[in-house]
């Protein structure tokens, strides 16, 4: 058969379901522009001095079928052997309906943090479980909605002590049996704030009047359960406090952490339902006394009452976060863990107390059985009281047993590499698993595990009760949990019902393809520490993914460790920092921070050790290039950084972007680019190759992973060669450069596992679909902004009078007819929408990014809801609706209030559910009016009491 003249390929290709809009659409748009093609409009909002010459050099793109084909090779290609090496990572069941209903249900993970409460209630109550099954096993009254990993967990409570102190106590001790990646990550964020790490045996630390606190394994990372009463009185009476990393299965026989005086309590909820994915993502989880419930990092959900007295839940306390305290804040934390904590408050709510602690008694009797044998059979087993881990001498040579283990039984055990082996059991242990391991050790097990029945004997037996709220009991069987995940996921607005035009967030398409890699087992049970042969999947998809995020950025190297894009400038700050260390230049600390940055920006510099100096920004939101030479003049001596995002926060393309690197470069400085924004530029230009040192990628927004409702996310850095040796490394994988820094995520490549999105998302785009998407996006937010101006006002146009891929609406005209940004926001709602990004970067404005992915009805379904919103505001200004009782003021409008048997509005009740001609076709209801979010904080309550309670205190 002769050659065909073109490849023979399937017509169906991913780049066309990505992105919303058809050709003809396209040129439709284009028309409202006044362009002709779209080159064009990107020739005209893009500056040329920042183009890249040429394609980008990736591999052409695959078809969703051949993604798929891939990735099940990639996935088998890892060995999934049985991994006991435990270190805070398990193997585990996750219930079928919840993996089929939640982590794979696009109407879950394609939700967003809950800032919007009315349309966010199924996820607000699914989070305020987690808080309560953390409240409750830990034993302290206050939780949050979970952190990023054990690690940084650790770390953030070191940090809080110290603030709490004020900084007089800059002295933190770490006992040396806690988990080692654990230690490493509170040493490395210790060391730029200037806290003194020390480490050895807890029973002989003295504490002194430096001493901010201490942190405690408990059951420690040898499985042994210590009783650390009298050293938290200890620190107690010398003024300083204990925080302990602990095991929320192990909790269920153990006594609560808080019943024996401990402050803090963190550690990793991934044994609750959560596969282990190479690392994560996983929920951890941060709970504290009332001393610290204003201080604790997170978001915290709490219950208030809505605009007619009903029982509401909302994001708590918001005024700590690092949005408004920027480097005042407690933490940079923004992004969590959200889908993960879900997962896991889901676990518990399904087996309730007793199926929990059944499950823990399953384990502590495999555990305590196969000890008995392995004792019996000559080898010394060192720990005494435990739970599910045990630290064993073998008779013969450790390194002999390891690997016969691996060659012969398929199984991993931790090396102490001391001539000792660590084993962590778990619920997925079968008898013929325990058979082989104590067949391993020449054992004989058929007595101790007929003998053993699970009950805790050893000191410390839990007598306090958890879990009592009929919550954790109503769900027993499947049927039952099936409706309550369903009618949860009812109350909440997602990308299944409408675009979700959040600035600066990126809602973007979660393809399915994307997604459906992460359940395959292959990735899903991997441990994080298992051999690297083991692991080889893994390794080619980690290689590929760091060799395209390189290419795109135009960077020398990516360190894909920081699992969170807050983390991603932490990272990329201190690799800054230690650039500087190793030139001498121990003095460089100052960090240049233009005024309208994101607020993590200055609580990462701080977090880095350095002292935040404000850059102005002009009145067309661009960098004011006089104030900039000004301060870098200023602190040429002292100049480390300057942090900027490009396209900046404005949504505008600086056309001063490499003047700006150079003024930073000539005093000295390197330039750290946030990456927020980089959905308007990949395939259309490089950071790299216009100045920046080094930036952060969000996978979570450019790169289609998931919000999650709030979390997982990934914040990779990109660097050029001279911060590459300074990439983090890891205690137990080997990563990083040849000088790295510490680990700065307890997990060697963060959250492994979704990494799989963007890979699968950069697989089956190729060079030209990634820059079609980059396009397109700033296609779709030009025309949204054309089709709103002459109703609103439109700030900081770019050259040509042209927006970035995002744009920002005044509003703050319309404060004279008395309504602001959070009243357009609820009536959107009743058009069924998700607001944009409401006072930020300016207060008092609207910043809406559409993304590529939606269609130019989607759009102009979106720009017909703001027009009708702005006809609204227009009767209030003219006088004809009523000033305070009106559409706006009153949104959102619940089906319970309109269809009420008394309506007393001036208003029909047709105007208020039924504003545009879809909300009659496919409404979407709010489960609850106006969040009173002063009443929340007021009367803060973050755990599952009766909502009843707290309808009848409001009342």
């Amino acid at each position: 058969m002769a050659a065909s003249a073109r490849p023979f390929a399937h017509p169906d290709r991913f780049v066309d379901r990505h992105l919303g809009p058809s050709a003809d659409e396209r040129r439709e748009m284009l028309d409202l522009l006044g362009f002709d093609t779209l080159d064009a409009l990107i020739d005209a909002a893009v500056p040329d001095a920042i183009r890249m010459e040429g394609d980008l050099n990736l591999p052409a793109p695959l078809s969703e079928r051949d993604l798929l084909d891939l990735a099940h090779r990639r996935a088998g290609e890892n060995e999934v052997f049985r991994s006991y090496i435990g270190m805070g990572y398990y193997g585990t069941v996750t219930p079928p309906v919840i993996l089929r209903n939640v982590l794979e249900n696009p109407g879950w993970y394609t939700q967003y943090t809950p800032y919007q409460a009315e349309i966010a209630q199924g996820r607000l109550e699914a989070l305020l479980n987690f808080q309560t099954v953390v409240s409750d096993l830990t034993g302290l009254p206050v939780a949050n909605a979970s952190l990023l990993d054990e690690g940084t967990a650790a770390a953030e409570a070191m940090s809080m002590f110290v603030g709490a102190s004020r900084g007089k106590r800059t002295r933190f001790f770490v006992d040396a049996r806690c988990h080692p990646q654990t230690l490493e990550v509170v040493r490395q964020r210790a060391e730029p704030q200037g806290i003194t790490v020390e480490t050895g045996d807890w029973r002989s630390f003295s504490p002194g009047a430096d001493c901010a606190g201490a942190l405690v394994q408990y059951p420690n990372t040898d499985g042994e359960i210590e009783s650390y009463g009298a050293f938290a009185d200890a620190l107690h009476e010398a003024g300083a406090k204990l925080a302990v990393a602990t095991d929320l299965l192990a909790l269920t026989l153990i006594e609560a952490p808080g019943v024996w005086g401990a402050d803090v309590a963190v550690g990793n909820s991934q044994r609750f339902g959560v596969p282990m994915g190479y690392g994560g993502p996983h929920a951890a989880f941060f709970a504290c006394t009332d001393e610290f419930k204003r201080k604790i990092p997170g978001r915290i959900i709490g219950v208030s009452v809505d605009a007619h007295g009903e029982p509401a839940l909302r994001m708590a306390l918001q005024t700590r976060e690092q949005h408004i305290r920027r480097e005042k804040a407690t933490s940079n934390i923004c992004t969590a863990q959200v889908l993960l904590a879900n997962v896991a408050g889901f676990y518990a709510v399904y087996h309730g107390p007793e199926g929990l602690t059944a499950i823990a008694r399953h384990t502590h009797r495999a555990t305590a059985a196969l000890a008995e044998a392995i004792g019996a059979a000559g080898h010394e087993v060192l720990t005494e009281r435990f739970f599910d881990t045990i630290r064993v001498r073998p008779s013969g040579d450790a390194a002999a047993l390891l690997q016969t283990a691996r060659d012969e039984y398929r199984i991993n055990l931790r090396d102490y590499a001391d001539g000792t082996v660590g084993i962590a059991l778990d619920e997925t242990v079968r008898e013929q698993d325990l058979a082989d391991l104590a067949d391993l050790f020449n054992a004989d097990l058929s007595d101790p595990l007929r003998q053993q029945d699970g009950d805790y004997a050893g000191g410390l037996a839990r007598e306090t009760d958890f879990l009592t709220h009929p919550t954790f009991h109503a769900h027993r069987s499947e049927h039952e949990m099936l409706r309550y995940l369903k009618a949860l996921e009812n109350k909440d607005l997602s990308l299944v019902h409408s675009m979700i035009p959040l600035g600066s967030c990126t809602m973007k398409l979660n393809a399915t393809a994307e997604m459906m890699p992460i359940t395959l087992p292959g990735f899903a049970h991997l441990h994080p520490f298992v051999p690297a042969d083991q692991a080889e999947g893994y390794r080619q998809v980690i290689t590929e993914l760091h060799d395209w995020l390189a290419e795109v950025t135009g960077f020398a190297a990516v360190s894909l460790q920081p699992n969170s894009g807050a983390m991603g400038e932490y990272t990329g700050l201190l690799a800054i920092r230690a650039y500087h260390q190793a030139n001498g230049d121990e003095g460089r600390t100052v960090c240049l921070i233009p005024t309208s940055a994101h607020g993590t920006n200055p609580a990462s510099a701080v977090m880095c050790g350095m002292k935040v100096v404000p850059v102005q920004v002009d009145d067309q939101g661009n960098i004011d290039l006089d104030d900039l030479r000004a301060k870098a003049d200023k602190h040429r001596d002292a100049l480390a950084a300057l942090m900027v995002t490009y396209p900046s926060t404005h949504g505008v393309f600086e056309t001063t972007i490499r003047e700006i690197a150079d003024i930073v470069h000539e005093a000295g400085g390197l330039v750290y680019m946030d990456g927020a924004n980089m959905n308007a530029m990949v395939g259309l230009c490089r950071p790299g190759d216009f100045g920046m040192d080094v930036c952060h990628l969000n996978l979570h927004k450019t790169f289609a992973i998931p919000h999650g409702g709030g979390g997982p996310g990934m914040g990779p850095i990109g660097v050029n060669e001279k911060l590459k040796p300074f990439l983090p490394g890891h205690p137990v994988v080997p990563t990083g450069g040849e000088q790295a820094t510490g680990p700065v995520a307890a997990a060697p490549y963060g959250s492994a596992l979704v990494l799989l999105i963007s890979w699968a998302y950069c697989a089956m785009l190729g060079a030209e679909g990634l820059r079609q998407s980059s396009k397109t996006a700033i296609l779709n937010a030009n025309y949204m902004a054309k089709r709103l101006d002459g109703h609103y006002d439109v700030l900081y146009r770019g050259p040509g009078g042209l927006s970035a891929h995002e744009f920002i609406l005044d509003v703050r005209p319309f404060q004279k007819a008395g309504v602001g940004a959070e009243d357009i926001a609820k009536r959107l709602i009743d058009y069924g929408f998700h607001a944009p990004t409401m006072s930020w970067p300016v207060t008092g404005t609207l910043m809406i990014e559409p993304t590529e992915s939606e269609s130019k009805a989607e759009l102009d379904r979106f720009c017909d809801a703001m027009i009708s919103i702005r006809t609204e505001i227009q009767e209030l200004e003219l006088g004809t609706a009523d000033a305070e009782d009106n559409v706006l003021k009153n949104a959102p409008h619940t089906a319970a209030h309109v269809s009420a048997d008394e309506w007393a509005h001036p208003y029909s009740r047709s105007q208020a559910a039924y504003p545009a001609p879809w909300s009659r076709e496919a409404k979407f209801w709010p489960s609850v009016g106006r969040v009173d979010n002063a009443w929340g904080d007021r009367n803060l309550a973050c755990t599952c009491p009766p909502m009843e309670a707290y309808a009848e205190e409001a009342a």
